[in-house]
């Protein structure tokens, strides 16, 4: 059964393809792939990140407040209309990330963010999951906000799960066709051959750890892959106005004027 409860650390580090296939050769030695990457090198993660039109949510995030919060649904590549994906709710209190989700039916998904009003309860939901997301969407109105996608690896330490370190690349992401079922497509979030390893621990990272990423000189960094999505879109909607008017549908000169504040607001 997938696990629907986290509550763990999480250290993120930027590195090239050849700073990947570094460490990655070295993790082997203490670390195994992931059931998902058995018969395949990468799995595909797909996610719809959920906001409010005024983008609520990853601003209070991006400001750094001791507890910050988020919702999406998660699918494994591209899901079926009928197919099994988690809604999941992500929060962040004084550096350790609490993520809770409950399996559902994409329509059930869909349609529980849309109303607030929780599908009926059936084995293999986790009725107090879907109880928390219930009072979090009774809070804010929310709408399907962003696609984000990559291609990952996972590890798993030998000796235990509380331990997992992923690595994805081929980032990308999209503000139109806002449905997973959609399909798997996207403007890259970073550079090619660009990787970002995430080290995920209950507690602290092991000995073994800490002197492999000090022997290759690797540091942590702060990179949240909706918040990075979000200051390029206010980017894009400052710079290529009329381009990003033909893909998004139309920017009037007032939404324009609040992407130059919200710029300015967090250093662009």
């Amino acid at each position: 059964m997938a696990i629907e409860v986290f509550n763990r650390y999480e250290n993120k580090y930027l590195m090239n393809t050849k700073a990947f296939y570094c460490i990655y050769n070295r993790l082997t030695e203490y670390m195994e792939l992931d059931a998902h990457n058995k018969d395949d090198k990468f799995y595909s993660i797909s996610n719809l990140y959920y906001d409010t039109p005024q983008h609520t949510l990853i601003r209070m995030s991006l400001s750094k407040p001791k507890y910050r919060e988020k919702l999406r649904i998660r699918a494994y590549g591209v899901p079926e209309p009928d197919a099994k994906v988690y809604l999941e709710l992500k929060k962040k209190v004084f550096g350790l990330v609490n993520k809770r989700r409950t399996s559902l039916g994409l329509g059930e998904a869909y349609e529980f963010v849309r109303t607030g009003r929780p599908p009926a309860f059936r084995e293999g939901m986790n009725k107090q999951v879907i109880a928390e997301i219930a009072y979090f969407l009774s809070r804010y109105e929310l709408v399907p906000m962003t696609y984000l996608a990559y291609d990952r690896i996972a590890m798993f330490a030998k000796d235990g799960r509380d331990l997992r370190i992923t690595f994805d690349t081929n980032i990308r992401s999209r503000r139109h066709d806002l449905a997973l079922e959609a399909g798997d497509y996207g403007e890259q979030l970073m550079e090619k051959g660009q990787w970002l390893m995430e080290v995920k621990a209950e507690k602290t990272v092991p000995v073994w750890l800490s002197r492999l990423l000090s022997e290759l000189s690797m540091y942590r960094t702060g990179f949240s892959k909706y918040g990075n999505e979000y200051k390029k879109s206010i980017r894009y909607a400052g710079r290529v106005p009329e381009l990003y008017a033909a893909r998004a549908g139309g920017i009037d000169a007032q939404t324009m004027e609040r992407a130059q504040v919200e710029r300015e607001r967090i250093g662009l």
